[in-house]
C-alpha cells in the first residue's frame, strides 16, 4: 500500500531515504502512512502504564497520528527513525561527563559511540581536564590537555555512523577561564581538525563585564584552583570574534546565564548543551524535541489569514503529552541516561515555519510588528505546555527531582523540569514541508530539489507562492528565474510592499536577525538555535557588537556566520551545452590527464564484497575517467577491475558518449547478484554502470566553486541547482554533489535534505 498523505514529494524521497523501515536486502517495507502509525501507536501505548482503558489509547493514538499526518508536528528524527523498532532510542539531545582520568575519558567515548550509533547527538565540557604540560602525579607524565582529547573523541565519531542514517554530531565546550582557552579558541584552524565538533567558549558573567570594562581576568585551573596567569578581556573576545568572522566559529555559551535558569540546581550545574547549542543538560542527561508547524497555524478571516490561537493551544497541549509520553517509550542506550534523564523528564517543545507564517500574514520579518507576534506566539506555546505539564503531573506525578528544584519554589506541581526549545528542524522542515526552517529567515524563496531518478522539482515557499497568484505575478518563469539565484529586490513585476515582506536571510540585518532570537528565548526555558548571518563586507568588530547585543538582550548563546567566510565565489558558470548528438567521434589519442582532478566514491554492496568506485570529472564536469577498487580482492577479480576501469577512461577520455559505455556494462551477470539500495546488482560491471548513469545525471548542472580546505579555498565541482545563490557555501554534499550551506549550526544541503551538525 502507497499513501502519501499531505507529505510533499520531496518529502517523500526523504522519508525513503532516511526513515522508512527497509529489510536486510535494502528495499522499502513501509508506507509514510504505516511510518506515522508505528510512531502514534508506540508513543500512546504509554498511556496504558498511567492506568488509561483500551479505548483510551486508541484515541490517544488517533490524536498523535493526526496531528503528524496533517503536518501541524513532527518530533525528532531519531522518533521518526526509531519508535516501535528493535533499536527503539527516540531522543536527540545528550551531554556526556569527561572527567579528569583516561578511564573517564575513555568511558566517555564509549558512551559517545552508543549514543551515535542510536542517532543522537552529544555534548562535552572539556573544562575539568587538567592544562596541557600540567604534571600527572599518578604516572609523573605530562597531560596532554582537552584540546588534544576533543581530537580523539573527533576521531571515535567518524567511525560511527549513525543507525545508518546520520554521522555523529558533537559540541565541545571550554570554559573562558581554562588555561587552554586560546589553543581551544584556534583549535579548527588547521584543515580536518575536529571536524565532527561544533565548538564554543563558555562564557561568564564577570568575563562579559571585563570586557565592557577593559579589564583582565584570572585563570582558573580546574584542580588547583585561580592560577597566577591572567589575560586581558579584550583581547580574548577579540581573538573569539576573529576566529567566528573567519569561519563561524567558536560560538559562545552565557553559561552563568543558563545556569540562572537551571530548573534543578541541586542536582549540579549545567556545563554543556547538545551539538547546536539549544538544550542545556546536566551530565548524562538526554532530551527529546519536537516541533510545530506554525505554517498550519493559521484560518482565514475575512479574506485573509490570520493566526488561529485555538488550534495553536491545541496542538501546544496535544504535543507536550506526546513528547512526556516519548520519555517512558524510549530505550535509553546508557543506564545513567536513563537514570538522569527520569529524573527531570525534560522536554523540547519547538517551532518550525515561522518565516513561512510572517510570509502569510504580510508582516516583514524585520518588524517590530513580528517581534511582538514572536513572543506572543512563544509565550501562548510555553503557557500551554505549562499547563499540560501540570494536568499530566497529576495524572502520573511530578518529575523525581521535583523537591528542592525552581518549581517547588514556585509552588508548582510539575511533569517536566523544561518545557520548550527552539531547535534546528532542518530534515523535518522538509518532511512538514515545504516550510521554513525553525525560526530563521527564508534562505531562498524558490529553489530546486532532487526528487528521484535525478529528477528536480521546483519548490517555492507556501506564503510566497500564495502572495505571488493574490498579487497576479506568478509565473513559472518567474518562479525559475528566482530559483536560478536572483532576488525579488531587483525584478521589476514584483511589488513593493511584496518586496517589503519577503526578505531572505542575507537581505535582513544582523540586528533584527538577534532580536528575533531574543524574542523567543524570553519565553523558552531552555534555549534558542539561530545563526546570526553577516554580510560579506562585515567585520571582526561587527561580530563583536552583535555578541554583547546577544547578552545585552538576555540570549543563553549565539552562533554567527559571515556570508562566504568559508568560500569565496563561483568560479564558472553553468558546463558548457552539449554539442548536438551525433555519431561518437573517434580521436586517435586521448585527452591529457590534468595533474590534479576531481571527483567522487561510491560504495556499491556487490555479490562479491564492497565495491568502490571512484569517476572523476574534468574542469568542466564531464565524466573522464574511473578507477575500482574491491575491498582487499586480489587476483583475477582486481586484475579484471582495473581493466574494465582503464578500458572505461580511455573511453572517456576518448570522447565517447557515456551513454554507450553503460549500455555495454548495464546487466551483464555473474553467479553472485547483490541488492544495494531496493535495486538488484547483477554483477561489478553491472554495479559500475549504475553509478555511470548517476553520475551522467548529476553533470547535467554542474559549477566549480572555491570550498574551505583549511585557511585556503580550492576548486570542487558541485550540481548548479537548489535554488540558491552560491553564498554561505561550507562544503560540497557528500550525498547528491550541491553546495553546502551553514544553518542553526548545521551543513544543510537543500537539494537533498542531507544535514550535519
Amino acid at each position: 500500500m502507497e499513501d502519501n498523505l499531505h507529505f510533499s514529494s520531496n518529502a517523500i524521497v526523504v522519508l525513503k531515504k532516511r526513515y522508512l523501515k527497509k529489510n536486510e536486502k535494502g528495499e522499502i517495507i513501509e508506507t509514510p502512512l504505516q511510518l506515522l502509525e508505528r510512531v502514534a501507536k508506540t508513543v500512546a501505548a504509554v498511556e496504558r502504564k498511567y492506568g488509561a482503558e483500551k479505548q483510551e489509547v486508541i484515541q490517544t493514538k488517533e490524536k498523535f497520528f493526526q496531528m503528524m499526518a496533517n503536518l501541524e508536528f513532527m518530533p525528532n528524527s531519531p522518533t521518526l527513525m526509531n519508535a516501535g523498532k528493535e533499536l527503539g532510542q527516540l531522543s536527540a539531545c545528550f551531554v556526556i561527563p569527561v572527567e579528569d582520568s583516561m578511564e573517564s575519558i575513555f568511558d566517555a567515548i564509549k558512551a559517545t559511540a552508543l549514543v551515535h550509533k542510536t542517532g543522537g547527538g552529544t555534548g562535552f565540557s572539556f573544562a575539568r581536564l587538567r592544562p596541557k604540560n600540567s604534571v600527572v602525579k599518578s604516572t609523573g607524565g605530562i597531560a596532554s590537555g582537552p584540546v588534544s582529547f576533543m581530537k580523539v573523541f573527533d576521531s571515535a565519531t567518524q567511525a560511527v555512523k549513525q543507525g545508518g542514517t546520520r554521522r555523529g554530531a558533537n559540541m565541545g565546550i571550554l570554559r573562558v577561564d581554562h588555561p587552554d582557552v586560546l589553543e581551544f579558541i584556534k583549535c579548527k584552524e588547521k584543515e580536518g581538525e575536529v571536524s565532527n565538533f561544533n565548538i564554543s567558549v563558555a562564557v561568564t558573567n564577570d568575563f562579559m563585564e571585563r570586557v565592557m570594562k577593559g579589564e583582565q581576568y584570572a585563570l582558573i585551573d580546574p584542580h588547583s584552583g585561580p592560577t597566577d596567569k591572567k589575560l586581558d578581556a579584550r583581547n580574548v573576545f577579540h581573538l573569539i570574534a576573529t576566529h567566528a568572522h573567519s569561519n563561524g566559529e567558536p560560538g559562545v555559551v552565557f553559561i552563568d546565564r543558563i545556569n540562572e535558569t537551571n530548573p534543578t540546581p541541586h542536582l549540579g550545574k549545567i556545563e554543556s548543551t547538545n551539538p547546536c547549542g539549544e538544550q542545556p543538560l546536566l551530565p548524562f542527561e538526554s532530551c527529546n524535541l519536537g516541533s510545530i508547524n506554525l505554517a498550519k497555524m493559521l484560518k482565514k478571516a475575512d479574506n485573509k489569514l490570520e493566526v488561529d490561537w485555538e488550534k495553536l493551544e491545541k496542538v501546544s497541549r496535544l504535543a507536550t503529552r506526546f513528547l512526556d509520553s516519548v520519555i517512558d517509550a524510549n530505550k535509553f542506550p546508557l543506564p545513567q541516561i536513563r537514570e538522569n534523564t527520569l529524573k527531570t523528564r525534560k522536554i523540547g517543545l519547538g517551532v518550525m515555519g515561522w518565516a513561512t507564517m510572517l510570509g502569510f500574514l504580510d508582516i516583514p520579518y524585520d518588524s517590530q510588528e513580528a517581534i511582538d507576534l514572536a513572543k506572543k506566539v512563544a509565550d501562548c506555546i510555553y503557557n500551554k505546555a505549562k499547563e499540560e505539564s501540570v494536568r499530566l503531573a497529576r495524572e502520573r506525578g511530578v518529575f523525581p527531582s521535583w523537591k528542592r528544584s525552581l518549581w517547588e519554589e514556585r509552588s508548582v506541581r510539575i511533569r517536566n523540569a523544561t518545557l520548550t526549545t527552539v531547535a534546528p528542524t532542518g530534515t523535518i522542515s522538509i518532511i512538514a514541508g515545504p516550510t521554513s526552517s525553525g525560526i530563521e529567515p527564508n534562505f531562498a524563496l524558490c529553489y530546486f530539489r532532487n526528487v528521484l531518478d535525478g529528477a528536480k522539482l521546483l519548490e517555492i515557499d507556501p506564503a510566497f507562492e500564495y502572495v505571488a497568484k493574490k498579487e497576479g505575478f506568478y509565473s513559472q518563469d518567474l518562479m525559475k528565474k528566482i530559483a536560478s539565484g536572483e532576488s525579488i529586490q531587483n525584478m521589476e513585476k514584483v511589488p513593493q510592499n511584496v518586496k517589503r515582506v519577503f526578505k531572505t536571510a542575507l537581505e535582513i540585518s544582523p540586528f533584527w536577525h538577534i532580536k528575533m532570537q531574543a524574542a523567543f528565548q524570553e519565553y523558552t526555558d531552555n534555549a534558542v538555535s539561530k545563526t546570526i548571518n553577516l554580510p560579506h563586507a562585515a567585520t571582526a568588530e561587527d561580530v563583536k557588537e552583535a555578541y554583547l547585543l546577544t547578552y545585552k538582550l538576555g540570549c543563553k548563546g549565539i552562533t554567527v556566520y559571515r556570508d562566504g567566510s568559508r568560500s569565496v565565489q563561483v568560479l564558472t558558470t553553468e558546463k558548457k551545452k552539449e554539442q548536438k548528438k551525433e555519431a561518437p567521434q573517434i580521436v586517435s589519442y586521448p585527452q591529457p590527464r590534468p595533474e590534479v582532478i576531481v571527483g567522487t566514491t561510491t560504495k556499491v554492496t556487490t555479490g562479491c564484497g564492497n565495491l568502490y568506485i571512484t569517476v572523476n570529472q574534468d574542469e568542466e564536469g564531464s565524466l573522464f575517467e574511473v578507477f575500482t577498487q574491491m575491498g582487499k580482492a586480489g587476483g583475477c577479480a582486481a586484475s579484471q577491475l582495473e581493466a574494465i576501469g582503464r578500458l572505461i577512461s580511455l573511453a572517456l577520455r576518448g570522447g565517447i558518449d557515456i551513454k554507450v559505455v553503460v549500455e555495454q556494462l548495464k546487466g551483464i551477470r555473474c553467479p553472485s547478484p547483490s541488492w544495494a539500495n531496493g535495486k538488484k546488482i547483477f554483477s561489478c560491471a553491472d554495479a559500475i554502470a549504475r553509478v555511470l548513469e548517476k553520475r551522467a545525471v548529476d553533470q547535467k548542472e554542474i559549477v566549480t566553486v572555491e570550498v574551505p580546505v583549511g585557511k585556503k579555498e580550492e576548486k570542487a565541482l558541485v550540481k548548479k541547482s537548489g535554488g540558491v545563490t552560491f553564498n554561505n557555501i561550507v562544503g560540497v554534499c557528500p550525498e547528491c554533489g550541491f553546495v553546502l550551506r551553514h544553518q542553526e549550526g548545521c551543513m544543510v544541503c537543500d537539494a537533498c535534505g542531507y544535514s550535519k551538525c
